[in-house]
């Protein structure tokens, strides 16, 4: 017998992310590989918007975006790993659209 794949889909505010590679680890501007688990203060990290909530406004599939990680649950889909935040939990959206940012750019 075969398992059924079901769709997962976001409610209300929720977005669910995949960090990104290279959200651990890092290095100084001196070539110091800082490990993951190195604190010298709170660490915002980087993800890929997979799914949104019908009342998420701000974020789409695909986008990425900021958030600490402390402050999201961790979900397992078929031995993956991703985080699912709420809306208000993210800090930034990176985006290709020039309307009002920093003038940043990943």
């Amino acid at each position: 017998m075969t398992e059924a794949k079901l769709e997962i889909q976001m409610l209300h505010d929720r977005v669910m992310v995949q960090v990104s590679e290279g959200s651990g680890e890092r290095r100084s501007n001196g070539g110091i590989v800082i490990p993951a688990t190195a604190q010298v203060a709170k660490r915002l990290v980087w993800g890929e918007v997979l799914g949104v909530g019908s009342q998420v406004r701000a974020v789409e599939a695909g986008q990425q975006v900021l958030f600490d990680p402390e402050e999201q649950f961790e979900v397992e889909v078929q031995g993956e790993s991703y985080l699912v935040l709420r809306e208000q939990d993210l800090h930034a959206v990176a985006s290709e659209r020039i309307e009002h940012g920093t003038g940043l750019y990943l």
